[in-house]
């Protein structure tokens, strides 16, 4: 199981990376802005990912996943006003998990856990959280590369460029 662990982190990394390498590409109005008023910005997405995150591995093994102290509504308000902020608030999220996920051992991966009262082993919340994140990282992606044009550098395999990039894979 200790394999799963490091395969878990190395998954989130790569979508933290993502996420931050589109902030990179974004100037700083970009992060605030919204189709319409019924789409989120990257701004309220990163609120939404990090009040979920805090949420769920604050005392992941000892207290329900869904904190009382959560304002789950709030997170979709534009309060987030600064690139700063927004950073601050991403990384406070990301470290949060990442540190809970390094305090887990093997033992701890069948426990049960709840989250809104629903039990899960720890395994299936960590699983249930690789698909929420990745979630939101595809819409920050995809908003920064409409935001960016036709400045965006691709963050996997640019177009019309697949057989270049396997011709690389395979010659090593």
């Amino acid at each position: 199981m200790s394999d799963y662990l490091s395969s878990i982190k190395k998954r989130f990394e790569g979508y933290r990376k993502l996420g931050e390498d589109t902030f990179a590409q974004v100037a700083d109005e970009g992060l605030f802005w919204q189709y319409n008023a019924e789409s989120n910005s990257i701004a309220i997405i990163v609120q939404h990912m990090a009040g979920n995150m805090l949420s769920r591995w604050t005392d992941l093994l000892t207290s329900d996943g869904e904190k009382d102290w959560r304002k789950r509504d709030e997170e979709f308000d534009n309060t987030i006003t600064t690139r700063k902020e927004l950073l601050h608030k991403w990384n406070e999220g990301w470290d949060c998990m990442f540190n809970t996920l390094n305090s887990l051992s093997e033992d701890d991966l069948d426990k049960t856990i709840y989250i809104r009262n629903e039990p899960h082993t720890v395994i299936d919340a960590i699983n249930r959280q690789l698909a929420h994140y990745p979630y939101h990282v595809g819409q920050i992606v995809f908003i920064g590369k409409m935001i960016a044009g036709e400045k965006w550098h691709s963050l996997s395999i640019p177009k019309g460029q697949s057989e270049t990039f396997n011709a690389a894979k395979f010659n090593k």
